[in-house]
């Protein structure tokens, strides 16, 4: 049996609207009355979030100072899972179609997130996307797990998946940041990075995954091609 085992954010929903509505939020809440700030336009600000431009330096950027700088960090790490900003998310373009393609070749498809059990719930219930992951392929934190760093939290999943998951002849992971990366070498499971979410190339070749893809389209087409290689050497 083949498993492809996707992160949620980044291969299947565009998390950018989210995260810049937080940044527009926490600037407004963290300037003074009448000070002058240099709101970023959401591409500049997302290029920034995938170069990993740490956030007091964007508040820095955006003309705060040093000390609203550190509140607006603070501030935004409270903000940006909250529940009134899910709703911001959208599919990544080609998303659905990649996962009913790999579902209709017989793939077996898990999904691994650091989203919590709730949030996971919402995307899913919205976007239909249950069809893809009945709960015995959800693996996700607890609504009251508390996170350490997602680079650490994330192989956590990888070992659990593991151990309740039946085995698979060939398992490929698809994520898009270094926490993905990690769970899967850590495994030794092959590992495609795509470029559609929240890092972008210059970060993601710093962890080395076998292959650096534009989006989980590309990434299923590629796992499939290679399925259909490996069977015609086997005739």
């Amino acid at each position: 049996m083949l498993r492809l085992i996707t992160d949620f954010d980044g291969p299947i929903m565009d998390v950018s609207e989210r995260y810049y509505r937080v940044y527009l939020f926490c600037l407004e809440e963290i300037r003074y009355p009448h000070q002058a700030v240099r709101q970023l336009a959401k591409a500049e600000f997302w290029q920034m979030k995938r170069s990993q431009i740490p956030e007091k330096q964007i508040a820095l950027n955006s003309g705060l100072d040093e000390t609203q700088a550190q509140e607006f960090a603070q501030l935004r790490r409270k903000t940006v899972h909250t529940e009134s900003y899910f709703e911001y998310d959208s599919l990544i373009p080609g998303a659905v179609e990649a996962l009913l393609k790999i579902q209709q070749a017989g793939v077996d498809l898990a999904v691994m997130t650091m989203r919590r059990v709730k949030e996971l719930d919402y995307a899913c219930q919205k976007y239909d996307l249950g069809r893809f992951f009945p709960e015995n392929r959800c693996y996700c934190l607890s609504n009251d797990y508390v996170k350490t760093r997602d680079i650490e939290d994330k192989p956590l999943l990888m070992t659990r998946a593991l151990a309740e998951l039946p085995s698979a002849a060939d398992t490929w992971m698809v994520g898009d940041t270094e926490a993905d990366i990690a769970a899967a070498k850590k495994h030794d499971i092959k590992v495609m990075a795509v470029e559609s979410g929240i890092r972008d190339r210059t970060q993601l070749e710093l962890y080395y995954p076998d292959l650096i893809v534009p989006d989980l389209s590309t990434a299923v087409n590629l796992i499939l091609e290679s399925t259909v290689s490996a069977t015609s050497s086997k005739i």
